[in-house]
């Protein structure tokens, strides 16, 4: 974790990652910091020395949208992390309400455990934004029978052991979380059970503190994934992530096999042992809501 601001923290690690050769600057002797100066990215977005530090110690919240832009654009941001830009500078000059915590967004609707239950070929669970698992069906909990518990993906990539194991792609796997759990934070940097999680991980995992350090963003691919199950073996899913209506900030999650392939005959043999799908609270205020992507 660190003491500084979630918007200065942003803005330094990224700053940090880049070399005068990337933006074109000369570089010449010994630099006495990584990356680059504050003073060459405000010559780069076009700001003073003097506002761009205030932005980095958080002494200015509430840059225009241009300035933003030219932040954005001084330190190659790709399109989800100039999002995650502006969400820091929204949330730094509004400080809006804890959105990731467990007021009510662990709810998955009646509806929606319905649909996943009767997906009896589909591994399918509900995530929310701390990547907590808040439901899932019986073949997604056969699935990861192999792991010690089957209730938040970060903790399972980064602490449980089955998890190296069981993706195969690991150093993706974690990438992807951390960089999935650093999005969700950008909504809302005071949410409790984003902050906990990380906190938990940060002290667990010196591999998950060091990717966090990275301030990385992305959200979920729609990429393969190579998973190795302890009972049926190598498993090569296609996934896809939905929002969920009437709860935003949870993510549907849904795992598919190729017709007639080894991973779709291993789906049925996962659904021959599968066990009761995991527990969920529901809420009659999220009946409304199915998978919208």
């Amino acid at each position: 974790m660190s003491n500084g601001t979630p918007l200065g923290d942003f803005l330094r690690a990224r700053r940090e990652a880049l070399k005068p050769h990337d933006v074109g600057l000369p570089e010449h002797g010994r630099r006495r910091v990584p990356g680059l100066r504050r003073e060459e990215v405000a010559l780069l977005a076009g700001v003073s020395s003097d506002y761009y530090v205030r932005l980095e110690q958080g002494r200015e919240s509430s840059p225009s949208p241009q300035v933003v832009e030219a932040v954005a654009q001084a330190l190659r941001l790709d399109a989800e992390a100039t999002d995650h830009l502006n969400r820091l500078c929204l949330a730094a000059s509004r400080r809006p309400r804890d959105r990731g915590g467990r007021g009510g967004q662990d709810q998955v609707s009646r509806q929606l455990l319905e649909l996943m239950d009767g997906w009896e070929h589909t591994p399918a669970f509900v995530l929310g934004p701390a990547l907590d698992v808040l439901a899932g069906n019986s073949l997604a909990t056969a699935l990861h029978r192999g792991f010690e518990r089957f209730d938040n993906l970060a903790r399972m990539v980064f602490v449980d052991p089955a998890g190296r194991a069981f993706y195969q792609e690991w150093e993706r796997a974690a990438h992807s979380c951390v960089a999935e759990l650093r999005a969700a934070y950008g909504h809302d940097p005071t949410a409790e059970r984003i902050n906990a999680v990380v906190g938990e991980l940060c002290d667990a995992s010196a591999e998950f503190a060091a990717l966090w350090r990275l301030h990385e963003v992305k959200g979920k691919s729609q990429e393969g994934k190579h998973l190795r199950h302890p009972e049926v073996g190598d498993l090569h899913i296609r996934f896809a992530a939905f929002t969920v209506n009437g709860a935003p900030h949870q993510q549907l999650v849904v795992y598919q096999a190729e017709p007639a392939s080894p991973t779709a005959a291993a789906f049925e043999a996962l659904r021959a042992m599968a066990t009761p799908p995991v527990p969920a609270r529901t809420s009659p205020a999220l009946d409304s809501g199915t998978g919208d992507q």
